[in-house]
Parts: C-alpha cells; structure tokens; sequence
C-alpha cells in the first residue's frame, strides 16, 4: 500500500506541474499577442491601391515591403508603469522598405519600458520588383532624393494618408488601451520623419498628433513652409552633414 501511494504521489505530483506549465505557456501566449496585436487601418483594399496585387513580404535584411494593406502593431507597456501616453511609430525606408526592425518594433519596446503605449505603422511603400528591396532603392535615385520625392510622391500622399488614418484610429480606441486622447504623439526615422513632419504642418483637429518626433527626415518639401498656429510641439534632429534634406544649407 505504501509504494501504491508513493506511486500514485507521485503520478500526481508530475500531472500537476504539467498543468502548471501549461497555464504558464498559454497565459505567456496571451501576454505576447495582446503585447503584439494588429490592427488594420482598413476595411479591405486601402483607398487609391485597390488594385495592387503584390504580398507583403520580409527581405534576408529583415526590412518589409510590398506593403498594401496598412496595419498597426500594437506594443503595450506593463500595466504598473502605465501612464497614458502613447506613440505612433513609422519606421524609416526611402518609401520603398520599412526598416520595421530597428526603426519600429525596437523603438516600440525602447518606449514601452517607460510606460509609453507604442503603436508600429506599416504604411504604404512603392512596389520593389526584387527581392533585395533595399539594393533596388538605392539605385534608383542615388543621392537625389529631391527627385525620389518628386517620382514616388503619390505613394508618399498615401503613405501620409495612412499615418492620418493610424491617429485617427488610436484616439478613438483610446479607452480600450487605456491611453489619454490628449496625449498621442507621431515619430518616424528618415522617410517616416518626413510623414511625421508633414502632419506636424498639415492636419486637421481629428488626425493632429499631439507631439512630433522626426528623426533625420527628408524636409525639403517642409521646411520653409508656414507654421500653422495650431501646430503640435515638435522635435527634430538630424547630423549637419545629412543628404536628405535638413541641414544648414537649407534653413529658411
């Protein structure tokens, strides 16, 4: 009787850490997809690129492209260190590639760890015909971005577009995050600074970020354009000697 029990002890005991691990795994499961739900801005086909057919596909240099179907990722910070703030990322990629990696979903936890709720926006990117998206955009223009710009502008209206429609979105879901509706900031790096930027200058009372980041942006298509009065505060930095646009030499 005494080794039946010692058996059965045992039998049980194993049966019991088994659970345990799994309701560890399952609530882990949990905790990561809430942490990186996504969302996508639109209902089907996004307005204006019905008829791309191209996937979304992920390059060796783990940057993303052929972008059609905008989406916010959703970073949450741990409840204890909350406080309401919240930020829209775009990440960088001269409107080709989205440098989702470093430029995003790192930034996102950067920010979460300081209680910033952190939203990554895949916007709309121009269709790569290769595999090495990243190759392909430097060679298209190389060391004119004045001309990418003028070429790729109707993609970078959408990808703006995008960007409008992300705030639109977060401020009315600002409840469901537990975020404050008067504390929704935009960042972006490089092509996505210059979204970020251009909103800062461009929006109207329901898609005006309440803050702006731009990081190294492309400005030359801002710059030396008006404040409007109701401008969000914004801060910018970029190197003295940068290629894209926002340096000395073009200062108002």
């Amino acid at each position: 009787m005494k080794n039946t029990f010692v058996l059965k002890s045992s039998y049980n005991f194993f049966e019991f850490v088994k659970l345990v691990l799994f309701i560890l795994l399952i609530s882990l499961s949990a905790l990561v997809n809430a942490q990186q739900k996504v969302i996508q801005l639109y209902k089907g086909a996004a307005p204006g690129s019905e008829n791309w057919t191209w996937d979304e596909k992920v390059s060796k240099d783990s940057v993303v492209y052929n972008v059609s179907h905008p989406s916010l990722t959703v970073f949450l910070p741990d409840t204890s260190i909350a406080n309401g703030t919240s930020v829209i990322i775009c990440p960088g990629g001269a409107w080709d590639f989205l440098d989702i990696e470093n430029g995003g979903f790192d930034v996102a936890r950067w920010l979460n760890k300081r209680g910033i709720t952190a939203f990554v926006l895949k916007y709309r990117v121009t269709h790569s015909l290769t595999d090495d998206p990243v190759k392909e955009s430097i060679s298209k223009f190389p060391n004119d971005p004045d001309k990418r710009h003028e070429v790729d502008k109707p993609i970078i209206d959408m990808a703006i577009t995008d960007a409008k429609v992300a705030l639109v979105y977060v401020r009315q879901h600002a409840t469901e995050y537990r975020i404050m509706q008067d504390r929704i900031g935009l960042m972006g790096s490089s092509s996505g600074g210059n979204i970020a930027a251009v909103i800062a200058y461009n929006h109207t009372a329901e898609n005006k970020p309440d803050f702006v980041v731009s990081l190294y942006p492309y400005a030359r298509n801002i710059i030396k354009s008006p404040v409007p009065n109701d401008a969000p505060p914004m801060f910018i930095t970029a190197a003295t000697d940068d290629q894209i646009g926002f340096n000395p030499s073009c200062s108002p």
